[in-house]
């Protein structure tokens, strides 16, 4: 996840890699017709350095957006001659020390004198042992009549640094098989007989690691360079910079290129959020099956969904509910259909809510809603009231007011919707391994065939409950009501506070342990004040005298933990980047955090890659990870052929990684994805994972 440096636009940010400074060059004033140069500075920290137009083999270039006002317009960023970055055996292109990038900004007449507001948004990679994506908003204002010259001496150094077209200078290049034969003349005179180094603009056409044949023939330079095996472009003409040693600026040509390219190999996928990283191939949505069709599908997966263990303390609710009217047909069948109704609306909610938020352009997936730290909190507190229900300690009519009490008694079936809707609220992470690539391809059809098949979903998993209603005979079956329904409430008490220990993991996933202790406290407090008002419900004064101070520590601790709630979940990110700064090599540290640069230098080295995509809150997940994922003959198939594993984290919103799922087709986790550096399209494993099916796939790996 990029980090940025600053809380609010400013002309600095600073990071503990670089400080980047937006500043300008406008020796005579903002003015139409007269020089002004926009840029952007970076001043890398030692050993750290940013990339080029062309990163090399693997990387991303940094990124200038520019928000100026109506008659000014930046042009294309003047790039400096890079250096050579190797990276065991991968080469890169880039800068260390201090780089402008600066931009010619043209101002047309007329132009109102006053100010010009500058804005820029900009993002960049710094990498040294690891690589971190980093960005910032910029802000800065100029006086048009005054001259804006500070920053005179590292403009005319940057102009010094920028690759020249030399006059006369020619270079052209034919393919011969894999190789490509170039030749340049015109070049300055004391270049000849030194190595130079060649850098082409278009990135994904040479082999930027392998050392050309080069020579001298006079003043004409000859080199065969090879090409990438990994080839993704076949240009007719190629733009590239030639340096000499312990020279500044390089000789920039326009390259023609003769001769038939060979056909392009298959590339090998990296997961990236950019083309500039490497691109996915297209979505592996499932083929278009009809409307219908994937009503049935969604139907099946919704009703094998009330095997999931996350729905279970819901609908042990039910159970002790349905015993209770198991001879009353009329209550029965009520309380069944306004389940179903809870849990099918629910379902058509959040999927409306999804599709929404999706088209005004946020990156999310299905169960969304547990990425909130706030929203997991208030489940918690909301398992810990039914629980504490269940064993006795307050009945809900003795906590409501006298109204809402009376009106529940009145109208039991609402309580059987309430159900459902609380259902859907911890079933709807749990919808993966059944509807995983469906739901996928869902939300990709027009908003009223989505929400159809979503519906089918929530009918699916209420059609159990509701053929239990409606059936007579499985009615008659059930044990009479009598004194085991006490012990049964009871006992199903303690699947809710397990639920509330697996909210509470979440939460410490997401927020850290601050978040989690003060929701300790809440639920502590929300405990007492349950007790304190259904204790006094006898008399109005001693409800006056102690429940409204249990009240007042309710809300008390609901400040007191508010920030916590709803904070960046630094900790979590502190232990992301200390796992970050591991070395590959490092075998302590088997699984690392998932990025579309770290998956491309290890297909470029030849490694396969593994990506759990996963989260905390996410069942499925923590089951897989912890019996497939962590079987010795599994971790021995990944160690023979040297496979990269990777976790891809969606416990917390992250946009890179909801991208990434969707180039999958995918909108849920759990996700499987193993990469060969071979190329081809990734495999994409099964949601519950079996170490037979996994120890074959790597096996299979070239």
């Amino acid at each position: 996840m990029a980090q940025t440096g600053s809380a609010g636009p400013g002309p600095v940010v600073t990071t503990e890699q670089v400080r980047a400074e937006l500043v300008a060059h406008a020796p005579q004033g903002v003015r139409a017709g007269q020089p002004l140069w926009l840029g952007l500075r970076i001043d890398h920290q030692p050993g750290w350095h940013t990339y080029w137009k062309n990163p090399g083999d693997s990387r991303l270039p940094t990124s200038l957006q520019w928000t100026l006002p109506p008659g000014v317009a930046a042009g294309e960023p003047a790039w400096p001659t890079p250096r050579a970055l190797p990276l065991g055996s991968l080469m890169n292109f880039g800068y260390e020390g201090t780089l402008l990038l600066a931009v010619p900004v043209t101002v047309a007449p007329p132009f109102a004198e006053g100010s010009l507001a500058v804005r820029l948004s900009a993002e960049w990679l710094v990498c040294k042992d690891v690589c971190i994506p980093e960005s910032g908003e910029f802000a800065l204002t100029l006086p048009t009549r005054a001259a804006t010259a500070a920053h005179a001496d590292l403009f005319a150094s940057a102009r010094a640094a920028q690759p020249v077209m030399r006059e006369g200078a020619r270079a052209e290049a034919r393919v011969e098989g894999a190789v490509l034969a170039v030749r340049v003349s015109g070049l300055p005179p004391d270049w000849g007989g030194q190595s130079l180094r060649f850098f082409p603009e278009t990135p994904g056409v040479i082999d930027n690691a392998a050392r050309p044949e080069a020579r001298w023939e006079g003043d004409h330079w000859h080199a065969r360079i090879a090409l990438s095996a990994q080839r993704s472009e076949s240009p007719s003409q190629m733009p590239v910079v030639l340096v000499a040693p312990g020279v500044a600026a390089g000789v920039r040509a326009n390259m023609p290129i003769t001769g038939a390219w060979p056909a392009i190999a298959p590339a090998a996928p990296a997961l990236s959020a950019t083309p500039a990283a490497g691109a996915l191939p297209a979505r592996s949505a499932p083929a278009p099956l009809g409307l219908l069709t994937a009503m049935l599908f969604a139907l099946i997966g919704g009703a094998l969904l009330n095997l999931m263990p996350c729905v279970f303390p819901v609908l042990s609710l039910k159970v002790v509910g349905f015993a209770s009217h198991a001879q009353d047909s009329r209550q029965r069948l009520a309380g069944g259909l306004a389940y179903t109704a809870g849990v099918v609306a629910s379902f058509v909610a959040l999927a409306a809510l999804l599709l929404a938020l999706r088209a005004g352009g946020e990156q999310l997936g299905w169960g969304f809603q547990l990425q909130s730290p706030v929203f997991v909190a208030a489940l918690a507190a909301l398992f810990t009231l039914i629980g504490l229900n269940l064993v006795g300690l307050f009945e809900v009519g003795g906590v409501l007011p006298g109204g809402l009490a009376g009106l529940r008694a009145r109208h039991p079936t609402a309580d059987a919707a309430l159900t459902g809707v609380l259902a859907v609220a911890v079933a709807s992470p749990c919808t993966a391994p059944f509807m995983g690539a469906s739901l996928g391809w869902a939300v990709t059809l027009p908003a009223g065939q989505a929400l159809a098949v979503f519906a089918a979903l929530g009918l699916g998993m209420a059609l159990p409950y509701l053929a239990a209603s409606a059936w007579p005979a499985l009615a008659r079956a059930l044990p009479r009501p009598g004194p085991w329904m006490v012990h049964f409430k009871v006992a199903m008490a303690f699947p809710m506070f397990a639920t509330v220990v697996w909210l509470l993991w979440v939460l410490g996933q997401q927020a850290g342990i601050d978040a989690v202790a003060g929701l300790l406290g809440l639920l502590l407090a929300l405990a007492f004040a349950a007790w304190i008002w259904s204790a006094t419900a006898a008399s109005g004064r001693h409800r006056a005298a102690f429940g409204l101070p249990a009240l007042a520590l309710v809300t008390a601790m609901a400040f007191w933990a508010a920030p916590a709630l709803q904070g960046n979940g630094s900790e979590l990110d502190a232990r992301r980047a200390t796992s970050a700064s591991v070395p590959d090599s490092d075998p302590a540290m088997r699984w690392q955090p998932w990025s579309p640069t770290r998956a491309a230098q290890a297909l470029a080295q030849g490694r396969p890659v593994f990506v759990d995509f996963t989260a905390a809150w996410c069942v499925t997940c923590q089951f897989n990870k912890r019996t497939t994922l962590s079987d010795p003959a599994v971790l021995a198939a990944f160690d023979a052929k040297r496979v990269l594993l990777l976790r891809a984290d969606w416990t917390r919103r992250d946009p890179e990684v909801t991208r990434a799922l969707a180039q999958l087709g995918r909108n849920g986790v759990p996700v499987y994805l193993l990469q060969s550096p071979s190329g081809g399209a990734p495999q994409v494993l099964g949601e519950i994972l079996t170490v037979r099916d996994v120890v074959e796939a790597i096996t299979a790996l070239p």
